[in-house]
């Protein structure tokens, strides 16, 4: 995940959450990928923070530095140098062809301005799973893609050279997406996000601006909740109510007010347990900076022999 400060609800759903149980299943590696930070942006002054702040909202989600070493991308060299390597073994070509990083051109209006990093950043990635023998990787949707091309390099090297690379697996997140309180999709860029570390009082009042269906103006409307984004997050955090809501709805009975209201109580009632923890680590930096030392110690081991491999594979390096 890049670091880009503190992680809202669409990363808990989209990615958190399914991080921790696989924490349970798996032998995890968490990156905070702060080289990928650089591919829209080359400001670095506040990539240290935002690794903090990020690690303290994956701490406080539950993922557990015992299970699984967080570490920093750029903290581990390795990484540079298996990039330079697979940059050997894909096409230019095959790059622009990525449908994810035409949808980046197209939302960030980049036109002509695509740098060499951006263009190559899922070889990069490619990377950043091979690096560790990833076999299964958690990802979203419109990551596939990269998956796809991690795939392609790891099948090229292991032909051209030696079997070193399993081939990973992509495994989508059941519950992907989370629209942005303004129905597009959700990005603190935008402005249409709840923090995990939002206050009560903060995630009622941003509840209170979230759009819903046009047509339902006003108590007693009849509503159509499967265009309404308060009912999408009503199936996520409160889905026992939900056949309820929807009836309320859709015969006018329940207002949108009232909704957002019981919608947002339920978000503030999940929350909960990771302010509380999240706040602790807050208190505690030196005990999170500790998880990140020891992390990345523990993948440096790793990576080093899997680079062992590579050199005797390649016969040079």
């Amino acid at each position: 995940m890049r670091p880009t400060g503190k992680l809202h609800l669409g990363h808990l759903v989209g990615a958190l959450e399914n991080w921790v149980t696989l924490q349970k299943e798996y032998q995890n590696y968490h990156l905070i990928a702060d080289y990928h930070a650089l591919t829209t942006n080359p400001e670095t002054k506040e990539i240290e923070q935002n690794s903090v702040d990020m690690l303290v909202d994956w701490l406080a989600a539950g993922l557990d530095p015992a299970l699984s070493p967080m570490f920093r991308q750029s903290q581990i060299k390795e990484h540079s140098e298996l990039h330079l390597i697979f940059s050997m073994l894909v096409t230019s070509a095959r790059l622009e062809r990525n449908p994810t990083l035409k949808e980046q051109v197209r939302d960030l209006a980049l036109g002509e301005n695509v740098s060499y990093g951006h263009l190559g950043y899922p070889v990069l990635q490619a990377g950043d799973i091979l690096l560790y023998k990833g076999e299964v990787v958690p990802v979203g949707e419109d990551q596939l893609p990269h998956i796809e091309i991690t795939r392609e390099i790891a099948r090229k090297f292991n032909t051209q050279y030696k079997k070193v690379f399993p081939e990973p697996e992509g495994k989508v997140t059941k519950f992907a997406r989370l629209p942005g309180l303004d129905g597009r999709r959700m990005s603190k860029s935008l402005g249409n996000t709840i923090l995990l570390s939002d206050s009560p009082e903060s995630v009622k009042k941003k509840m209170k601006s979230a759009v819903t269906d046009p047509q339902k103006i006003r108590k007693g409307d009849p509503g159509r909740p499967d265009i309404c984004l308060v009912f999408a997050y009503h199936n996520k955090f409160n889905a026992a109510e939900v056949p309820e809501i929807r009836k309320g709805c859709e015969t006018g009975a329940l207002g949108c007010v009232d909704c957002k209201l019981n919608c947002a109580n339920h978000v503030v009632e999940t929350l909960a347990p990771i302010r509380e923890t999240r706040t602790y680590y807050e208190n505690h930096l030196s005990e999170v900076r500790g998880i990140l030392d020891e992390g990345e110690g523990r993948a440096r081991v790793v990576a080093r022999q899997t680079m062992s491999e590579v050199h005797a594979a390649m016969g040079m390096g």
